[in-house]
């Protein structure tokens, strides 16, 4: 098994959780894991980290950088 690296860092879980599933839909697996001990807030939604296996690290960017490309918003 390959060794877990971050991918992306979410502002909060719900954000994360949209990555995570925009992942899932690509075929890839993911974990999420707080990005800080205590968050300095002291709320419950801290930042996140999205983390995808390191062989599958390049296929995870490509995935999060077609849900965030311009083109995908287009009004017309």
């Amino acid at each position: 098994m390959s060794a877990m690296v971050q991918v992306a860092l979410a502002e909060g879980v719900a954000e994360a959780e949209e990555i995570q599933e925009l992942l899932s839909s690509a075929g890839i697996q993911s974990e999420l894991e707080p990005a800080v001990e205590q968050h300095p807030t002291g709320i419950e939604d801290a930042p996140q980290k999205v983390l995808v296996p390191e062989d599958s690290l390049e296929e995870a960017l490509h995935a999060i950088e077609a849900l965030t490309e311009p083109g995908d918003l287009a009004s017309d």
